[in-house]
């Protein structure tokens, strides 16, 4: 029998009773001497810090902002790449019993900035010093800041900002002469105090910040160690993901330092286009046991795969293309893999999948898999290649995780079963539980569940309903108590019939299996057909040397795959395959606004973007592969 969830239990019931400050305590006092921090300073030679170093560095930086000021419940932003200091520096500011503001470096305009940091009422700003150098033009918007704290050496500091080292100094002078100053403040701390102020991405209005406690981030830390039956303390991640993230933060800094297992940051560049050209090097020299990721991560790890293969020759991509085959054949949905194929599938491994971990990460155990949702066939491939993506669920409201794949539980295509000490249900529009198997909301209750949103009331009695959050996706829960997670109900394609389908699974699996395609977006409001904006991959097409037509039936072919008798036949209703594409020629972005600071697209923008794009798909000139509007659009792209 599978209990999905029990109806008795009060969600205070799964409140955690410890704090961040004791989830450190507890691992240095267990793992103290081991390697929990990695970075790489010049190069890629990195150096490690032992959790009692982090330890020690964490209470000097806090006694320092108690020097300076600092009073329990103040907020302090966070902004920067990952690095010792943003975690020494977050550590810091919750043993001062402040609470952090961990902004996403890909924050550029003043009005984002300044909105976050003026609605926390931020008293201080830990910047880097790429990002020190953006916000300086802004200083004049940011109307409680008094202190800019640099996490990285400046030559040339402005009045108001101080380096991280002589703030760490202070704290020293304050522990020699009055230690009883940081201990009395800890002790302020309690599992209920803010930890994390944690904002959306604000796609529809303005962001909302997510108010997460202590007890918040040590339970769903606990939930993700159980669900994944522990993580060894000789693991090491690169964490590749942006520190603020609310994944790779909880999945990564809190459940890592729960095991005493390690983190390694990327290493570090002048630029972030250099950061992002040192994460192979770093994947290299750390060699991590598990990568955390998002789907267009996984995407580019897969395209980058496949073009160093397709360098080997036409005789290594056909074996290539025949082991998946085997693999895919024998491995299934993961838990029910088996039946032919085991040998032909053990010599594939040996020929050439053993070569392909080997040069990627020789420790690589698995992925974990989070943000939107992933698509099978993505799952599959990394499945056959012997570094499984378990998939997981989660939202930032939830600390995040809700549910994941792991290596003893999966089916590849789920999100995973919940995580324990969780309630969790799928409810209809008026909120009454649907049964097995049935499609509805996903609410969820636990330790896990955010405390509400920052000074917005309103949106909080509207997000928690007598106890439960809810979560704004639509899934459902199989009989073996596996949760699917079909998308944002708010995003949902909706047919001329009223049949509503989420479009992500099949936008992902378009982009992630046509060289053509860099980007998709999917749309049907009630409409005869479904049709696509795409965004073709002009570097591929060059290759293949197309023209205009050919490349407009080249990304036909790639979408008609998922209609009957094509490659990918079965895996979506054939409704809400395309009918019709329009070829977009600007990407979707950060810069023209259609991207979010989490790699999203912003779909509703992305619409009213190209609503003329989308009319024109529905006559008859509009609707061909060829027509006139594809052809001028492709002229100028290749």
């Amino acid at each position: 029998m599978v209990v999905i969830f029990a109806p008795a239990i009060q969600s205070n019931d799964y409140m955690e009773n410890n704090t961040i400050l004791d989830l450190l305590k507890e691992a240095v006092e267990k793992y103290g001497d081991r390697p929990y921090l990695h970075e790489a300073r010049k190069g890629t030679q990195y150096t490690s810090l032992t959790y009692k170093q982090v330890q020690e560095q964490s209470l000097q930086f806090a006694a320092g902002l108690i020097a300076l000021g600092i009073e329990a419940g103040d907020r302090i932003a966070l902004i920067s790449e990952g690095k010792n200091n943003w975690v020494i520096g977050e550590l810091g500011i919750l043993h001062a019993g402040a609470a952090s503001v961990p902004l996403s470096v890909k924050l550029q305009t003043e009005q984002d900035l300044s909105f976050r940091i003026n609605h926390s009422g931020c008293v201080a700003v830990l910047a880097s010093d790429q990002q020190i150098a953006k916000l300086r033009p802004m200083k004049g918007l940011f109307s409680t800041v008094k202190h800019y704290i640099l996490l990285d050496p400046e030559d040339q500091p402005e009045n108001d900002e101080q380096s991280f080292e002589s703030v760490t100094e202070a704290g020293k002078r304050l522990l020699e002469t009055n230690p009883s100053v940081l201990k009395e403040r800890m002790e302020t701390v309690k599992p209920d105090s803010l930890a994390n102020i944690s904002y959306t991405s604000g796609t529809t209005a303005n962001p909302k910040g997510i108010m997460l406690t202590h007890g918040n981030y040590v339970c769903n830390a606990g939930q993700a160690v159980d669900i994944l039956n522990g993580i060894p303390p000789h693991y090491c991640t690169l964490l590749i993901l942006p520190w603020d993230h609310s994944f790779g933060h909880t999945a990564g800094i809190y459940t890592f330092m729960k095991c005493g297992a390690s983190i390694a940051s990327v290493a570090m560049g002048k630029s972030p286009m250099e950061i992002l050209r040192n994460v192979p090097k770093s994947i290299k020299a750390i060699n991590p046991h598990i990568l955390m990721s998002v789907p267009a991560l996984a995407s580019n790890f897969r395209k980058s795969i496949e073009a160093e293969i397709e360098k080997k020759g036409k005789f290594t991509a056909s074996l290539f293309r025949r082991a998946l085959k085997t693999a895919y054949a024998y491995n299934k949905e993961g838990y029910n893999k088996g039946g032919r194929g085991r040998l032909m599938l053990s010599i594939y491994d040996k020929l050439i999948f053993s070569k392909i971990r080997q040069s990627f990460a020789s420790n690589m155990d698995f992925f974990i898999g989070g943000g939107a949702l992933l698509d099978i066939e993505l799952q599959r491939f990394f499945y056959a290649i012997g570094i499984p993506m378990y998939q997981g669920y989660g939202l930032s409201e939830a600390t995040p995780i809700i549910s994941a794949n792991s290596p003893h539980a999966h089916k590849l295509g789920s999100s995973g079963k919940p995580v324990p000490r969780m309630d969790i249900k799928i409810v209809d529009d008026n909120l009454k539980e649907v049964s097995i198997g049935e499609k509805g909301e996903i609410i969820i209750r636990g330790g896990n569940v955010m405390k509400g949103y920052w000074k917005n009331p309103q949106a909080t009695a509207e997000t928690i309903v007598d106890g439960w959050l809810r979560t704004g996706d639509m899934g459902y829960i199989d009989k073996d108590g596996y949760l699917y997670v079909l998308g944002r109900t708010k995003s949902l394609l909706i047919s001329d019939d009223g049949e509503k389908f989420s479009p992500e699974g099949i936008e992902e699996s378009i982009v992630s299996t046509s060289p053509f395609i860099d980007q998709c977006v999917l749309y049907n409001n009630q409409s005869p057909y479904t049709t696509a904006l795409i965004v073709p991959n002009a570097a591929e097409l060059q290759k293949v040397k197309a023209d205009p037509e050919q490349a407009a039936l080249l990304i036909e072919k790639a979408i008609n795959a998922y209609r009957s008798g094509g490659k990918h036949d079965g895996l979506f209703p054939h409704r809400w395959i395309p009918s019709a594409f329009a070829v977009i020629e600007e990407p979707f972005s950060e810069k023209n606004g259609l991207v979010n600071s989490t790699m999203k697209i912003v779909k509703h923008k992305v619409y009213e973007t190209y609503a003329s794009k989308i009319a024109s798909l529905y006559t008859p000139e509009g609707k061909p592969a060829t027509s006139a509007e594809n052809l001028e659009a492709l002229e100028k792209i290749l």
